[in-house]
């Protein structure tokens, strides 16, 4: 029996390898897509064009500017000489943000009184100008303490501290390459399985596996075996890159890891051989499989929080293996994520596997017939 399992497994190999289409999906996508997430991919801000009105000519609005200037996340595009010219900045986007000091803010701040600055955002982006007020308001708040520090004067009654766990530096790629991870495995398990029976089919090989010694259930597992293969070598790749690469700590158990991978293939497998049963084209496949992998891949939490979805449709996303694993691979790399919370995320991929390996099983002989 593992005599032919072992051969078919072999002949699959050399069929996805000589296979174009294939071969663009093992070596083409991981790449793009580590790159395009791991540094095009990012809710941070930066390089944030501003200009500066300022009808002050004390030492206040001087240092206050400086400030802006002197910050990493800011960049000056030039200062402007009267009020109509902030329109002329923000409505071409030229600037994200004009910063309008009073002309008489460095005098209230000498004579103990509080003063103004006035912050116009472009807010056709809302996400990034509450991003944007979040910076500048942080600097705002740096110059009002160091105000009061050298001039004397009340402090604010409160001092917030804000320090951020497992993630300290806020860095947006520790977020998202992790879920690469069960991103890319995702797309070429089931692209790969999707392609195997298909591939058969477009090329009129199907029958003569038919008649060979091999049963169906060899067959089934002939085809899985190598997308298995394959997805924990994709998954690694993903990993050591992440780690060295971008430098994204693991600090959980590399073993519950790796287990909970290869019960998320199996989960997946089932679903690209279910497709691969019912095409008839490699073309079919694949679009068979994108319908699977958009819906698995939005509704699974690698974007946007499962939290913030309607009650349907969270329920929804109770079916898709994508939302547990994600939930596994990025708590062991960033949490240490213990075994107990590991098992309560595993135990749902582990239900889902058998019952899309079943479904592939029945429709692979539906098929047959």
């Amino acid at each position: 029996m593992w005599a032919r399992i072992n051969a078919l497994i072999a002949k699959e190999f050399l069929a996805i390898w000589k296979d174009k289409k294939s071969r663009a999906v093992l070596i083409g996508p991981p790449i793009l897509q580590l790159l395009v997430f791991g540094y095009a991919a990012s809710y941070d801000v930066n390089h944030v064009a501003i200009a500066i009105y300022n009808e002050d000519s004390g030492l206040a609005s001087r240092d206050l500017i400086a400030r802006f200037e002197g910050s990493p996340t800011f960049e000056t595009i030039g200062h402007l000489t009267r009020e109509t010219q902030i329109s002329e900045v923000i409505n071409p986007r030229d600037a994200s943000l004009v910063i309008h000091i009073g002309q008489d803010f460095s005098a209230k701040l000498l004579a103990g009184q509080s003063a103004k600055v006035q912050l116009i955002v472009d807010g056709r982006e809302s996400n990034t100008a509450l991003i944007i007020l979040g910076y500048a308001g942080r600097v705002v708040s740096d110059f009002s303490r160091a105000w009061v520090s050298a001039h004397g004067g009340v402090p604010p009654p409160a001092s917030l501290v804000v320090r951020s766990w497992f993630n300290p530096n806020l860095e947006n790629r520790w977020f998202f390459v992790p879920g690469i991870v069960a991103l890319l495995t995702l797309v070429v398990t089931v692209v790969v399985t999707a392609l195997s029976v298909a591939r058969e089919r477009e090329v009129g090989t199907f029958e003569q596996l038919l008649v060979t010694p091999l049963r169906p259930a060899e067959i089934l597992l002939g085809k899985s075996i190598p997308a298995l293969i394959i997805g924990l070598v994709e998954g690694t790749v993903i990993i050591i890159l992440g780690m060295l690469w971008f430098d994204v700590p693991l600090r959980g158990d590399l073993v519950l890891l790796y287990i909970s991978l290869f019960v998320y293939l199996l989960s997946v497998v089932g679903v690209g051989l279910i497709i691969s049963s019912v095409s008839r084209t490699q073309q079919q496949a694949i679009l068979g499989a994108f319908l699977f992998i958009v819906p698995a891949v939005i509704l699974s939490g690698f974007a946007t929080p499962i939290e913030n979805m309607p009650p349907l449709i969270q329920d929804l996303t109770l079916i898709n293996p994508m939302r547990y694993f994600l939930t596994i691979v990025r708590g062991i790399f960033l949490e240490g994520l213990p075994a107990q919370h590991v098992a309560a995320q595993l135990w749902p991929m582990a239900l889902i596997a058998p019952i899309t390996l079943t479904g592939a099983a029945w429709m692979f002989r539906h098929r047959m017939n």
